[in-house]
């Protein structure tokens, strides 16, 4: 690659990661950041939506994509390592999602199913219900075991561990962003009952 090429992409990267973060800060609508995302940021552009529209789904899609950004950095990866590592951490990603929202979905039959004014008296629909969690629970532990070793194979002893680090410090930098958005939108919507009184 040659040094243009490079500065190109690092550029873009660089771009790419500044509207990441100023998203993350316009839908958590805070003043000071988390400490990863204090940096100097621009003004969101304005085509961001308002943060009391943004689903949990979507602050952890662009949390995720801030993750992927963040960690060529954290991790010091080389340039031959990045792309390996960032198709396999997007896997992983991704496969944590899809048993997350499964398993949100199962949980929500189980809260109906034994509700007391309107679940039902069926017990065999329960225990299918706890059945298909366990198996899920299962077959998610598998799943998340081969993603994580195909990470750690683009990876060595040093970085593996850093990024067990970088992971966990992410997880609870992304939980405090939640816990901001939903209390600015919880007082947007306050704001709004006051004002059309």
């Amino acid at each position: 690659m040659t040094r243009g090429n490079r500065n190109g992409k690092k550029a873009s990267i660089m771009s790419l990661r500044t509207l990441i973060v100023a998203g993350l800060v316009a839908l958590a609508g805070v003043g000071a950041a988390p400490q990863v995302l204090a940096q100097q940021v621009p003004a969101p552009p304005p085509a961001l939506p308002d943060p009391a529209a943004i689903s949990p789904a979507q602050i952890q899609r662009l949390f995720e994509a801030y993750t992927v950004l963040q960690a060529q950095e954290a991790l010091q990866l080389s340039e031959a390592q990045y792309g390996r590592f960032v198709t396999r951490l997007k896997a992983l990603q991704e496969g944590r999602r899809r048993h997350q929202q499964t398993r949100n979905q199962i949980l929500g039959d189980i809260r109906k199913l034994i509700n007391p004014q309107t679940g039902s008296q069926d017990e065999t629909q329960i225990a299918d219900r706890l059945r298909s969690l366990r198996e899920l629970e299962e077959r998610g532990a598998a799943e998340l075991k081969k993603a994580y070793e195909g990470v750690d194979e683009t990876l060595d002893v040093r970085q593996q561990a850093r990024f067990r680090v970088f992971e966990d410090r992410m997880e609870q930098q992304k939980l405090e962003l939640l816990m901001r958005a939903r209390q600015n939108a919880r007082s947007a919507a306050r704001g709004r009952g006051k004002t059309d009184k």
